[in-house]
């Protein structure tokens, strides 16, 4: 089955000169495409630039190197080949890669011990959904040999106690005390002639009905009440618990919190000095995670599974990186989190894309 529409919404983050190699790729011949998807294939499964001898000893190949040669300069041309080095073979370039695994690549069947390793982690089991993550990530991660991620709501503290504390007569601060000590503040516009005494009322009048609660679960049924005037408050002090209660919205400005696992695994293979440097700035990506946050929340925008490509992504600094991932729902069928994997661009993208997507699914079907 051939990867296209499903891939190619990865446009929307900065994939450079698609359309010259679009067109191009479409006027190749039928040889000109079999040493393409050959190259790729060979450099995906050594990591080394392929040669035109290498090509040349391959089944149903029937060209000499000098006509392979040929080929591969034109592929250059067209931004989907580079020579790393002056007299080295070629490699695909990230263009070349998305290519390829938008409109050539077959994807490939998960083996039965790879699905049941999957579905064995992926069970409930009188465990935590946080347990059930984190077997996933560390089956996905050791299949793929990758390192594996997840992208879940940050949980939300339940409320120890919430206060108004003046700043000037038009504004106040707004103080939210979490049941694990975390603290946060919001400044809060207050309507106009606002008694002093109105702060504290409507501070005793949330906590009565936030403390023990998460503000999410309470910020309802709190409007609620205001909306229909059942809660007894004149309408400045009812103004400033909407107020404060607008200004909460959505929580905190970090929504979501990564977790990653199999960092270990991005060190096999490493062969040369320029990959060790490239696995460093990996790992400095992945301490930072904000970058790699707004990479997944792009694969919440549409079912099936994203893959982020090395340098077409302008929104993260990974050299040489790609990132496959696939949103996971809940029984609502809303989309709560995103499970995926990242490594070097020469992924096996055929093996690997259907792993996430099985996991993905099986994640879906507990939650």
């Amino acid at each position: 089955m051939y990867l296209f529409a499903a891939l190619a919404s990865s446009l929307a983050i900065g994939i450079k000169d698609t359309y010259i190699g679009a067109m191009g790729i479409a006027e190749l011949n039928s040889r000109s495409r079999d040493i393409f998807r050959l190259i790729v294939e060979t450099y995906i499964n050594s990591g080394e630039p392929v040669g035109s001898r290498t090509i040349s000893r391959a089944p149903g190949i029937d060209l000499s190197a000098a006509s392979i040669r040929n080929v591969m300069a034109d592929l250059e041309d067209l931004g989907l080949l580079m020579a790393p080095h002056t007299s080295a073979g070629r490699r695909p370039t990230d263009l070349g890669l998305r290519l390829f695994v938008d409109g050539m690549m077959q994807a490939g069947h998960l083996g039965k011990k790879e699905r049941a390793a999957l579905e064995d982690r992926c069970r409930l089991d009188g465990r935590n959904v946080e347990d059930v993550l984190t077997q996933a990530m560390e089956a996905l991660s050791g299949l793929s040999q990758t390192a594996a991620m997840v992208l879940v709501p940050k949980a939300e503290p339940q409320v120890r106690h919430i206060e108004f504390v003046g700043l000037s007569p038009d504004r106040a601060l707004a103080i939210l005390v979490g049941q694990d000590g975390s603290v946060e503040n919001r400044v809060v516009e207050l309507p106009l002639g606002l008694p002093p005494s109105a702060l504290m009322q409507a501070s005793n009048y949330l906590n009565t009905r936030l403390m023990g609660r998460t503000l999410e679960g309470a910020k309802r049924e709190i409007a609620q009440e205001l909306k229909t005037r059942r809660a007894e408050l004149d309408e400045l002090t009812a103004s400033v618990v909407e107020r404060g209660l607008a200004v909460w919205a959505g929580g905190s400005k970090d929504h979501s919190q990564l977790i990653v696992r199999g960092r270990a695994n991005l060190l096999e293979d490493v062969t040369a000095i320029e990959d060790l440097e490239r696995i460093r700035r990996l790992f400095e990506d992945l301490e930072t995670k904000q970058d790699l946050i707004r990479v997944l929340d792009l694969a919440r925008d549409g079912e099936g599974v994203r893959v982020f490509i090395g340098s077409e992504n302008n929104l993260f600094s990974l050299s040489g990186s790609s990132v496959i991932a696939r949103p996971y729902i809940n029984s609502a069928d809303q989309i709560v989190g995103v499970i995926g994997v990242i490594g070097p661009t020469r992924l096996n993208y055929a093996r690997i894309v259907p792993m996430v997507d099985f996991t993905g699914r099986l994640l879906s079907e507990v939650l």
